[in-house]
């Protein structure tokens, strides 16, 4: 009974924090690009942003402290939650999250809208270019101003950010600092991952286009001598031969 209890006082805080997180998690992503790009002398605007960039992480925080707590499972939810808790710990994830939790509020609000294959190419998509943002907004922080850096400028981050993540690398900006490496190194592996799951998901669509549209003609295909002119069955508005007249040509 306390365990039902327990799961259904969970679910309960999942359902009324979803809204809340959805919301919040773009606007980090916004206050962090504001703290990266603000290069105007007045500190005000920046000073906010950073204000509710710290507000909103202390947010995340309680939202997994509350469902940690909820859960009564200890360690083990930290470890069946990975993915929230290296979120929680590298806020450059967050638009990972973004995406979960859209797709955990589509669930609980109504059905999906696509097919499966659809969502997972979309959501692959929608992930690629979150990320891709936050990469390039993090990269730009590192590299600029950095003793023989080839990304000076946010488009420069940007443009490399793209031909990272669709695993291009054209090579003309790279990173030159530990951090801007590393992240280089994590939008890497994250293209590859988010690549290999579109052209999966793209592969198994086809082929069931495919397979449909050989059972669909298969299915109509006329059986073995349907529609031959010399087995069409005989019309009943023409009557048949007389046997006991004159066969032909007597």
């Amino acid at each position: 009974m306390r365990v039902r209890n327990r799961t259904e006082r969970l679910r309960g805080w999942e359902r009324r924090a979803e809204l809340p997180l959805l919301v919040a998690s773009p606007l980090f992503l916004a206050c962090y690009a504001v703290c990266v790009l603000n290069h105007s002398r007045d500190p005000l605007p920046r000073d906010i942003a950073l204000w509710l960039l710290f507000a909103l992480w202390a947010l995340f925080a309680v939202d997994y402290a509350v469902r940690l707590v909820l859960s009564g499972r200890g360690p083990r939810f930290v470890t069946s939650h990975w993915l929230d808790t290296v979120v929680l710990l590298l806020p450059l994830l967050r638009p990972v999250r973004i995406v979960n939790t859209y797709v955990a509020f589509q669930r609980r609000r109504d059905e999906p809208r696509l097919t499966l294959y659809g969502r997972v190419m979309l959501y692959a998509g929608v992930t690629a270019a979150l990320l891709s943002f936050a990469t390039a907004l993090a990269v730009y922080q590192q590299e600029r101003g950095a003793p023989g850096a080839t990304i000076r400028t946010f488009g420069d981050s940007v443009w490399w950010a793209c031909s990272a993540i669709t695993t291009v690398g054209y090579g003309d900006v790279t990173p030159v600092t530990p951090l801007g490496r590393l992240f280089a190194v994590f939008l890497m592996v994250c293209g590859l991952a988010l690549l290999g799951a579109v052209t999966g998901s793209f592969s198994s669509w086809l082929i069931q286009v495919f397979r449909r549209e050989d059972r669909a003609g298969r299915g109509d295909r006329p059986p073995d001598g349907a529609g031959h002119p010399y087995t069409a069955e005989p019309s009943d508005d023409v009557p048949p031969p007389d046997a006991s007249g004159p066969l032909p040509g007597v």
